[in-house]
């Protein structure tokens, strides 16, 4: 069951939520509204690594988070 990461396209909330089917309805948990934009998002593991191989390859090279992105 994977745990996604939105953005609400009207009040612009971001959240997150365990998806435990793709019929099940996701909704901003400030406004309600189901009209959302999926974010990238990464994961960390027990050493703290970056679950991006290739991001992990250039380390230092790029500060992006789930947030931003230091490479724009």
């Amino acid at each position: 069951m994977p745990i996604y990461e939105y953005t609400c396209e009207d009040c612009k909330t971001t959240y997150e939520r365990l998806v435990r089917s793709s019929s099940e309805r996701v909704a901003c948990p400030k406004c309600g509204s189901g009209r959302k934009q999926l974010q990238f998002s990464t994961f960390s593991s027990p050493n703290g690594a970056s679950g991006d191989s290739a991001a992990s390859s250039t380390a230092g090279s790029c500060a992006c988070t789930p947030r931003s992105c230091g490479c724009h």
